[in-house]
């Protein structure tokens, strides 16, 4: 077997790039949909959290009590974020359930 030259070594390492390049960008675009699915799951869990509890039943109510809250959580963000969390879900009615696919744990369930 003849030994490859230098142009045709050059030729097989773009080849190589180029694929290489191509998985990466597949690679970027999956990590990239995965976390656009948990920010939206996050968002509706949020947001069924805050309709449910504060009884909010069109998008004028939730502007009103966000812009009312906005300014005391805020200001009181580290005390809030200090609470025991196990606390604020039972006082929400809100239950740990573990995944059973994967063992990880922190979803939660809205008792209604």
């Amino acid at each position: 077997m003849a030994r490859m030259t230098e142009e045709q070594r050059l030729q097989k390492l773009q080849e190589k790039m180029e694929k290489l390049k191509l998985e990466k960008q597949k690679i970027e675009s999956r990590v990239k949909e995965k976390e656009r699915k948990e920010r939206t799951r996050r968002l509706i869990k949020i947001g069924a959290l805050i309709e449910k509890h504060f009884e909010i039943k069109s998008e004028e109510e939730a502007i009103l009590l966000v812009a009312s809250l906005k300014e005391y959580v805020l200001k009181n963000k580290e005390k809030v974020n200090q609470q025991d969390i196990n606390v604020a879900r039972k006082k929400l009615g809100i239950e740990q359930e573990e995944k059973k696919n994967n063992g990880v744990q922190g979803n939660a369930k809205v008792h209604e």
